[in-house]
């Protein structure tokens, strides 16, 4: 993967972030719409709806996460700022829900909520690529803390499931556990 890059979802790859998602919208037609939108309003979207939010989202700025390519292919994304662009990531009784010293309202609290790559690109290593280009772009925005809430087990390795990331992966960027809401699922933290 000598040819893989990683930029902010700016603007100007909207198209790219489009062509990565495919017609479907990558994970279940979700659009990277899972934590930003409550159960109910998400349930009753279309995906073409699910989509322009997205884009509507992306076009406001600040870039809502990370696409890597391998040469001008898109192929994969990280879903990373701050806490209050992701309000169901923050929900109380969620394994992600926030602790009363780094609260969902400072700006300076980031989130890893997701990934998503093409199927051929999985389990190559992506993920530790992709983590250690956000906790760059992380600290070059302002970021004081960058949680996260992966899975700690899969029932396999390349389950969609693991659209939150994998433990191992935080583990090895420098990430702590913080608490254990939910058997499977740690809140991590890194202070930059």
């Amino acid at each position: 993967m000598s040819d893989l890059h990683i930029r902010p979802l700016t603007p100007d790859l909207t198209g790219d972030f489009l062509t990565l998602f495919g017609p479907s919208g990558a994970c279940y037609g979700c659009w990277c719409q899972h934590f930003r939108l409550r159960p109910k309003e998400r349930q009753t979207l279309s995906g073409d709806a699910k989509r322009d939010l997205m884009v509507a989202r992306i076009a406001e700025g600040p870039a809502p996460g990370l696409l890597a390519f391998q040469g001008d292919d898109p192929v994969g994304w990280m879903q990373i700022g701050a806490r209050a662009d992701v309000p169901e990531w923050n929900n109380p009784g969620r394994s992600s829900s926030p602790l009363p010293d780094a609260a969902a309202d400072d700006p300076a609290v980031w989130a890893v909520s997701c990934f998503f790559f093409r199927s051929r690109m999985r389990g190559k290593g992506l993920s530790h690529r992709m983590l250690a280009a956000g906790i760059d772009h992380a600290r070059a925005n302002g970021a004081r803390v960058l949680e996260a809430s992966p899975m700690d087990r899969a029932k396999q390795s390349k389950s969609v499931g693991l659209f939150v990331g994998s433990t191992s992966v935080f583990d090895r960027a420098g990430f702590q556990t913080v608490a254990r809401a939910k058997p499977n699922r740690p809140l991590m933290r890194l202070v930059l």
